[in-house]
């Protein structure tokens, strides 16, 4: 069951609630929580260039530089306030992509993180919403978690679909928008942000938070974590290294990777065989100013440039 009650924002009156019932399974009260992360990383979109784009639809990433999904940051930051909160506490980042998608890992160890899983496989490679739901589920599954957190949206889509597809394909209840999370009385409490105010929900576990911009921000790298994990790789990675001393004195420094036959997933759904969405085009926009207005303290002028702003719709 989710509890619903909506709080009015500041600019209106009315005071709404509802209940909304939905499955949910039954579970003990805890007091430590298992968390994962969905964290992707992601090309970095204020470069975009003609080169963005292959020949066949899908972002080119090679050119472009990447970064850690701003909103996913958001999430982890929800998760560590959590992992602070409840002692004993559990939180394995997962992401997918190429091996140099493990930066993503030891960024999230980086600040407070337990451990990472890397989601690698060539098969992988063109997935759009469908097939990366599929094959994060399948993921998730399998390190069963209580919660699962993740940024609302990735800035190379935009599309806020892949969290509430994982909870779908989980059979889980799902919140999104979240801007607080906390736990209370063997219940996950979510304050949401909407565009009309806050909403309180209450969720039993397991249960998918997806988390907003308006979310607090992450918090920057913990400098004793940083020099624990600064050697942390995966496999991949190893190979490529002229010793594997670190890792061999400390076990807690190898990232694990999965690939499809590790999360049992079929071949037919992943990949660009298992993605229906291709992308035709991409532009880089660049606004240029082609008239300015000078305007003097008058209200009238002021008044009438808020009309033509509202009429042309560049507001309301």
């Amino acid at each position: 069951m989710l509890l619903i009650k909506t709080m009015p924002n500041t600019q209106f009156d009315v005071l709404q609630s509802v209940s909304i019932f939905v499955p949910t399974f039954s579970g003990k009260i805890m007091t430590k929580l298992r968390i994962v992360v969905l964290a992707k990383q992601v090309p970095d979109t204020r470069n975009v260039g003609k080169d963005a784009m292959k020949a066949d639809g899908t972002v080119n990433r090679a050119v472009l530089p990447a970064i850690f999904n701003p909103e996913d940051l958001h999430a982890l930051e929800q998760a560590l306030r959590l992992k602070e909160k409840f002692t004993g506490s559990h939180i394995t980042v997962l992401t997918m992509g190429p091996s140099r998608a493990a930066e993503i890992i030891r960024e999230s160890l980086y600040r407070g993180a337990d451990d990472g899983v890397l989601l690698t496989d060539r098969k992988f490679a063109g997935s759009d919403t469908l097939a990366t739901s599929y094959a994060l589920s399948l993921a998730v599954k399998k390190l069963n978690p209580d919660l699962i957190i993740a940024g609302r949206q990735a800035i190379d889509g935009d599309t806020a679909q892949v969290g509430p597809q994982v909870a779908e394909k989980m059979g889980i209840p799902q919140i999104t928008y979240a801007e607080e999370i906390d736990f209370s009385d063997g219940k996950l409490v979510v304050k949401r942000r909407l565009d009309r105010g806050i909403e309180i929900v209450q969720a039993q576990l397991p249960v998918l938070v997806t988390v907003g911009s308006s979310a607090p921000h992450c918090r920057n790298r913990n400098a004793f974590l940083t020099l624990k994990y600064k050697h942390a790789v995966t496999n991949t990675e190893l190979q490529e290294l002229a010793s594997d001393y670190f890792v061999q004195q400390k076990p807690w420094l190898k990232i694990q990777e999965w690939g499809v036959t590790d999360i049992g997933a079929e071949e037919e759904y992943l990949g660009l065989s298992g993605s229906p969405t291709k992308v035709k085009k991409i532009d880089n926009v660049v606004f240029t100013a082609k008239e300015s207005l000078k305007l003097s303290d008058n209200e009238v002028e002021i008044e009438n440039l808020m009309k033509d702003l509202i009429i042309n719709h560049t507001i309301g």
